[in-house]
């Protein structure tokens, strides 16, 4: 049998996000196995309870031991974010270049895990082997520093796996997109090409931050009262251009938010910001002038508790907002973030404020590529065939129809699961279907889509909770009238409600015998009917109801 390489999604193909890539190469059965990315998705208002979703893992949790290695690509939390709750069920070296490794080992410090014989730094640009894979590291740009495409090579022939990136001529933190290597490889000839697909919608080229600097620097120029900017923290060029605008307008500046404090350093010490100057602890800025001062801090998105939510509600320990003052949202408004974000601006403006975002000022680009940069990147690699991801369905679909105007030879749409086969004598295809799917992080323990505590808080969510307690005396007759309690039921006289569902309670319980243990479950599931019934008949509500039979 002839060795084959394989590729397969388990996350971040028909969904931006939750980023998590799977490679196999050798023969049927015995594949040797990397992983490109482990990230996580954020859960939205329709799972209460939960804040991060992984991917599941199980389909390379049964091949742990032929897996070689998880090579990361950049530090953006849908790209790594996943990896310390991974990583125990793997225990396998990771490899990562400086930047995102240093913010790998924080992850893992909060983890209390210590993972330094396990994290492999891979110098910019660089390559190394893992088995039969070649893995080379491509510089690129995009919304981070120390952005790579991957190179990956084995004897079916090249891989470049894109990961996420544009083309940036002034990304002024960072190395450039390593155009010269990328048309090299092109003339070494790739099999296929893994690509971002986020911006195929947008047409022209998605901007420089050279460009959003001359903008804010106009911007923060006529400010004349306090200016507060928020925008994403690992955005390491937009903090450097925050810092250059406060220089140039003679402001001092405080970073406020831990992530926008911990990537500062995380930069510092990989070299970066060398010459910026020094930021101010927030719980220092209280006596310098409004006119004075530039406040750099996380909550871009309206996060409840992100530093820009908490200032804007003047809840914030060290930093506060009047009349007069400017509020700029350099960062884009990610869909689902609408409502959120517009009650923030709104609160803003009430109170008197200035609000300035990419609705009515040039003050962000995106760090995907639009079409004209997917073109270029189509010339200069031009691939056999193409495999879009990170995008939703209907993302991977135009990039399906832009892949054929621009005659790639097969281009193939996955989605998550699907296992693509290639091999030196046949026609690239999904040939299989690993397990996938999501993992809720649910407090400290993964969980299952269907999990019975996600299930249950939904339905609290929705209905409401009713616990009734029937205290049985010694003579197996009830001793007082069954205890209620309820939360979150829209019930207007709770005294009638109650003594209602107390007489139904007891009516009910007059047709078992109470002193006869082995009946218990029925009268509970009974019981549970009743009171669901009669509190729906009440306020149109079937609430979660948990019904105690105590024996005293």
């Amino acid at each position: 049998m002839k060795d084959e390489l394989l590729y397969c999604p388990l996350g971040g193909a028909g969904e931006i996000g939750m980023n998590m890539n799977l490679y196999g190469y050798g023969q049927p059965e015995n594949h040797k196995w990397i992983i490109v990315d482990v990230g996580i998705t954020f859960a939205d208002d329709s799972i209460p309870g939960i804040d991060l979703i992984l991917p599941d893992t199980g389909f390379i949790e049964g091949r742990k031991d032929n897996l070689l290695g998880i090579v990361l690509t950049h530090a953006h939390e849908d790209h790594i974010g996943a990896i310390s709750y991974v990583w125990p069920k793997l225990k396998c070296n990771i490899y990562a270049t400086p930047f995102t490794a240093t913010l790998v080992i924080e992850k893992f410090k909060e983890k209390k895990i210590d993972i330094t014989n396990y994290l492999q730094i891979v110098k910019l640009g660089s390559s190394f082997q893992l088995g039969p894979f070649n893995i080379e590291y491509i510089n690129l740009t995009h919304s981070i520093l120390e952005p790579n495409g991957l190179k990956i090579s084995t004897s079916i022939g090249n891989i470049l796996h894109t990961g996420d990136w544009k083309c940036d001529p002034e990304p002024l933190v960072g190395k450039n997109l390593d155009s010269k290597r990328l048309i090299e490889i092109g003339k070494e000839g790739v099999v296929s090409m893994i690509c971002d697909s986020t911006n195929i919608f947008n047409m022209g080229r998605s901007g420089s931050e050279g460009d959003v600097r001359k903008s804010l620097i106009k911007i923060i120029e006529r400010q004349k009262k306090r200016v507060v900017v928020t925008s994403f923290a690992s955005n390491v060029a937009r903090m450097e251009t925050i810092f250059y605008c406060a220089k140039k307008t003679g402001r001092q500046i405080s970073l406020v938010g831990r992530s926008m404090q911990r990537i500062y350093k995380a930069a510092r010490q990989c070299g970066y910001l060398s010459e910026v100057i020094e930021p101010l602890d927030p719980r220092d800025t209280k006596n310098i002038s409004r006119e004075k001062i530039i406040y750099l801090c996380t909550g871009s998105q309206g996060e409840p508790m992100g530093a820009m939510n908490r200032i804007s509600n003047y809840i914030h320990p060290d930093v506060n907002i009047e009349a007069g003052d400017t509020v700029i949202f350099s960062s884009k408004i990610i869909p689902g973030n609408e409502k959120k974000l517009y009650k923030l601006h709104n609160q803003l403006v009430r109170d008197g404020i200035e609000v300035i975002s990419e609705e009515n000022e040039f003050v962000h680009v995106s760090g995907h590529p639009n079409r004209d940069e997917l073109k270029e990147m189509y010339e200069w690699i031009k691939p056999r065939s193409i495999i879009p991801v990170h995008g939703e369905q209907r993302h991977m679909l135009e990039h399906i129809d832009f892949a054929k105007k621009m005659k790639i030879p097969y281009p193939i749409k996955v989605e998550n699961g699907d296992i693509v086969r290639f091999s030196k004598d046949t026609t690239p295809e999904v040939f299989d279907k690993a397990p996938y799917g999501k993992i809720y992080l649910d407090g400290n323990i993964g969980v299952e889509e269907e999990a019975k505590s996600i299930k249950e808080r939904k339905n609290l969510s929705a209905n409401g909770f009713l616990n009734v307690v029937i205290i049985i005396n010694s003579r197996q007759n009830t001793h007082e009238p069954a205890i209620i309690n309820q939360k979150g039921l829209p019930i207007k006289d709770l005294e009638q409600f109650n003594f209602n569902m107390q007489d139904q309670i007891n009516k009910s319980l007059k047709t078992f015998s109470l002193n006869n243990i082995k009946q218990e479950e029925n009268i509970v599931e009974t019981l549970k009917i009743l009171c669901r019934r009669h509190t729906k008949e009440i306020t149109g509500k079937k609430p979660l109801t948990n019904i105690n039979l105590v024996r005293i």
